[in-house]
C-alpha cells in the first residue's frame, strides 16, 4: 500500500486567527497573507530572540518583541531564524516596544512567506495558548478515535470474511460520500454511497477520473492500493465534506482494508470479474432500469456511445477463458459467471462491425482445440440502443439454458430460432400445468427401479427421431438389447412409441421433466 504522512491534528494559521479569543486582540495581517493555511502544531509564547533553536516546525510564536525593540539587525535575523525553524507564523502584540507593525520585520516575514499578525490591542496569550492547545488535544483525540474506529470495523469485516461491497458500504458510512475502486486505468471496479450521489460521479466519470494528485480541494481524496512493490488501483473518496485531515486518514485506513482485503481473498473473483458480474446481474434482474445502469458500464470501461451491443451466454467455458479470446480478437465487452455453468458476455461493437460474422469468429476461435459440440454460444439478437440489452441477455440465457439438454451436433451460435419446441418448453417449466403434465405421462418410468438407466435411452431414441441404429450405437449396445430396453420403457409408460402422437406427447414430457430439474 502506498505511505501517506501520519495524520494531521493542526489548526491552520487563518482557522486560529477566525477564533474568538484572538478578535478581541485585533489581529492583522500584515505580512505573507496568502500563507494562512499554514497548519499549527502548537502555539509557543516566546520573548527571546533566539527563539529558532528551541522549535521544531509548525509552532505558531507568540511575542511582545520586547528584546528586538531598536535593533533593525536583530529584527531581521529573528524572522530568518523563524523561516529556517520552520515556524507556521508570528503574532506580535503591539505596545510599548513596537508602537506600530515594524517595517522591516515584515518585509522579511513578506520575503520568507511567513505569515506575520500584530494585535492592536493588549490581548493575554495565556488564553490564546490555551484555546489552541485545547483544540489541538480534542482533535487528536478525535483522529484516533475516528482512526480505530474505523480499523476495528473494517478488520471485523475482513474477518469475517465479508465481501467487498461490505467494505465499501462500512468505509462510505463513515465517509458520507460515494466511495469508488479503481484499477490503474481508471476503470470502475466498485462503488458505494447513496445511489443518486453514484450515479452523479460516474456520470462524468471519464473527465474527472484522471484528476491529478491525491487531493484536489474539493473533497476528492485518493489513496493507493498495491503491495509487494506493485501498485493496482486506487480508491477514491468523492466530494468528501470533513476536513482534509480527516478524509485523508478515511482514505488511507480504507486502503489499507482493501489490500488485506484482497491478499486474503486467494481465489476468489477478481475485483474486475466482480464488477461485471454485479452489472450484468443487474441487467439480467431488470430491478434497475437500464438507463440507470448506463454511467455503470461506462465507468467500468465498455464503449457505450453509438455502439451495437451483442448479449452472449456461453456454456461450459471458464469466464477468464472468455476475456482471453475477446483481447485476442480485440473485442470490448463484459465477461462474468451469471448462473452455474453459464457465463455472460457482453459485446460492445463499432455500428459499421458485422455482430453476426463478429459472434461467429468469437465462437469459432472458442471452440478450437476444445472438440466438437463444447463449449457452446447462445446468442441474442444484437441491440443497437442500451435499454433494449437487458431483454437480449434474457433470451441468451434462455436459450443457453435451453441448449444445455440438446444432442450432440449443435451449431457453434444458437439463437433462438434453433431451440424451437425444447426452447418453449424450458419458458413454460415452472407453469404447474407442464409440470403435472410431465409427472402424468412419465409417472410410470420415473417409479420404475431402473429409471436411471432407462431415462437416457428414451431421451436419446426421442431426440434421433426415433432412430434405432443411431441410438444403440450412441449407448455401445446391440440391436436387440435395444428393442428390450424400449419394450421395458413403452411397458411401463403404457403407450407404443412408434405411434407420433403418443412418442411426441412423451417427448414433450421428458423435455419439461428435464428442464424442471436443469438437465
Amino acid at each position: 500500500m502506498t505511505i501517506t504522512p501520519p495524520f494531521d491534528h493542526s489548526l491552520s494559521v487563518r482557522q486560529i486567527l477566525a477564533l474568538d479569543r484572538i478578535a478581541a486582540g485585533e489581529p492583522e495581517v500584515v505580512a505573507a497573507a496568502a500563507h494562512l493555511d499554514r497548519p499549527v502544531r502548537w502555539v509557543h509564547v516566546a520573548e527571546a530572540s533566539d527563539v529558532g533553536v528551541m522549535l521544531t516546525g509548525g509552532e505558531m510564536i507568540l511575542t511582545t518583541g520586547v528584546l528586538l525593540a531598536g535593533d533593525v539587525r536583530s529584527q531581521t535575523e529573528y524572522i530568518r531564524s523563524l523561516h529556517k525553524a520552520e515556524a507556521a507564523a508570528l503574532v506580535l502584540g503591539l505596545g510599548r516596544a513596537f508602537p506600530a507593525p515594524p517595517e522591516d520585520m515584515r518585509r522579511e516575514a513578506e520575503r520568507y512567506g511567513l505569515p506575520m499578525v500584530v494585535l492592536h490591542r493588549p490581548f493575554p496569550f495565556a488564553e490564546l495558548t490555551e484555546e489552541v492547545q485545547s483544540r489541538l488535544v480534542r482533535r487528536k483525540f478525535a483522529a484516533v478515535s475516528l482512526s480505530e474506529g474505523i480499523r476495528t470495523a473494517l478488520t471485523g469485516l475482513i474477518t469475517a470474511g465479508a465481501p467487498l461491497q461490505s467494505l465499501l458500504d462500512e468505509i462510505a458510512a463513515h465517509s458520507a460520500c460515494p466511495v469508488v475502486v479503481t484499477n490503474l486505468a481508471h476503470r470502475v471496479l466498485a462503488t458505494a454511497g447513496e445511489r443518486p450521489a453514484v450515479d452523479d460521479v460516474l456520470r462524468d466519470w471519464d473527465r474527472i477520473a484522471r484528476r491529478p494528485g491525491e487531493t484536489d480541494g474539493e473533497g476528492w481524496l485518493r489513496a493507493g492500493l498495491g503491495g509487494r512493490g506493485e501498485r493496482w488501483g486506487s480508491v477514491v473518496l468523492c466530494g468528501y465534506r470533513g476536513d482534509a485531515a480527516s478524509g485523508r486518514l478515511l482514505a488511507d485506513r480504507a486502503a489499507e482494508a482493501l489490500v488485506l482485503h484482497r491478499m486474503l481473498s486467494g481465489s476468489a473473483p477478481s475485483w474486475e470479474e466482480q464488477s461485471a458480474q454485479c452489472l450484468l446481474a443487474d441487467l439480467l434482474s431488470g430491478v434497475v432500469p437500464a438507463r440507470q445502469l448506463l454511467p455503470r458500464a461506462r465507468a467500468a470501461g465498455l464503449p457505450v456511445n453509438r455502439r451495437t451491443f451483442v448479449p452472449l451466454v456461453v456454456r461450459d467455458a471458464e469466464p477468464a477463458r472468455l476475456d482471453r479470446v475477446l483481447r485476442l480478437l480485440g473485442l470490448p465487452g463484459l465477461v462474468a459467471e451469471v448462473a452455474e455453468g453459464a457465463t455472460a458476455v457482453l459485446l460492445s461493437l463499432a455500428r459499421d462491425q458485422a455482430a453476426d460474422a463478429l459472434t461467429d469468429r468469437f465462437a469459432s476461435r472458442l471452440r478450437a482445440g476444445t472438440g466438437e459440440g463444447c463449449p457452446v454460444v447462445a446468442a441474442g439478437p444484437a441491440r443497437p440502443g442500451w435499454e433494449d440489452v437487458p431483454d437480449g441477455l434474457r433470451e441468451a440465457l434462455h436459450v443457453a439454458e435451453a441448449v444445455a439438454g440438446a444432442p450432440p451436433g449443435s451449431p457453434p451460435v444458437v439463437r433462438l430460432g434453433d431451440v424451437r419446441l425444447r426452447g418453449l418448453v424450458r419458458l413454460l417449466r415452472d407453469d404447474p400445468r407442464v409440470q403435472s403434465f410431465a409427472e402424468r405421462e412419465l409417472d410410470g418410468l420415473l417409479r420404475a427401479d431402473d429409471t436411471e438407466a432407462l431415462l437416457p435411452v428414451l431421451r436419446t431414441y426421442l431426440a434421433t427421431g426415433r432412430n434405432k441404429s443411431r441410438t444403440a450405437h450412441l449407448h455401445h449396445m446391440s440391436r436387440p438389447a435395444l428393442y428390450r430396453r424400449l419394450e421395458t420403457i413403452e411397458a411401463l409408460l403404457g403407450m407404443e412409441l412408434d405411434d407420433f402422437e403418443q412418442a411426441a406427447s412423451v417427448h414433450i414430457a421428458l423435455l419439461a421433466h428435464d428442464a424442471q430439474r436443469g438437465t
